[in-house]
């Protein structure tokens, strides 16, 4: 189905799927496949490494309620001739819709550049943000990566979530600390991550997180439902 671009907002985002499909093979240069994403409890295709962090850190992320893996093609015209390009992501997220190109810095050609410019227009039309992510400071994965060992649901028979809890709330500790609170320290840890990556507890990000970062109660707004 063809629609101008004007109509882009009218599309039925429930019924989108990737233009091309997510194919491996032995010889492709690129690394396709699927990753799960907690907030939409189901896995989404992806080209690259750097598409697949992008949806890692998209799912930890507060607020993301969909993510459609290359949501449509845009065709315009420049130069005289008819050019075509396919957006990788459009997050849907409690505060609007983002639509996403993901692309290393050293990568963008002029080209590309053209294309990404027209994916702009084309979300400004609709009412979407844009942006293309180039890259991330190496802290940024590393964290998100190590808080999303973590992330899916993790059984408490002990309370220990509980204690962190009570811990955190008499002031910010070291990480290390904390977890020393527990009973267990050991599987206090565990417990630890799943309650950052589920915002009932917070920390520091900007930097990397290790045994001295401060770990605080997060406010009660900011929290996700814990699933056992």
């Amino acid at each position: 189905m063809t629609n101008p671009v004007r109509d882009l907002v009218k599309v039925n985002l429930g019924q989108s799927v990737p233009v091309r499909r997510f194919t491996w093979r032995t010889d492709q240069f690129h690394r396709p496949g699927l990753e799960y994403l907690m907030a939409t409890d189901r896995h989404h295709g992806f080209e690259s490494h750097e598409e697949e962090c992008l949806l890692l850190v998209s799912d930890f992320s507060a607020g993301l309620v969909e993510a459609l893996s290359q949501p449509f093609r845009l065709r315009f015209f420049a130069e005289g001739k008819a050019i075509e390009h396919t957006p990788d992501f459009l997050l849907v997220t409690d505060s609007g819709l983002f639509l996403i190109d993901v692309r290393p810095a050293d990568r963008i050609k002029a080209e590309d550049a053209l294309k990404f410019a027209a994916a702009a227009e084309a979300a400004l039309s609709a009412g979407w943000r844009y942006g293309v992510v180039v890259g991330w400071r190496q802290h940024v994965l590393t964290n998100v990566d190590a808080l999303s060992a973590e992330r899916r649901p993790l059984t408490d028979v002990l309370t220990i979530q509980g204690q962190l809890q009570e811990a955190a709330a008499q002031g910010p500790l070291p990480y290390r600390e904390l977890v020393e609170c527990c009973c267990l320290p050991a599987i206090g840890r565990a417990h630890a991550i799943h309650l950052l990556w589920n915002r009932h507890l917070g920390v520091d990000l900007s930097v990397p997180f290790g045994n001295a970062s401060l770990v605080r109660l997060a406010p009660q707004q900011h929290r996700r439902e814990l699933a056992w």
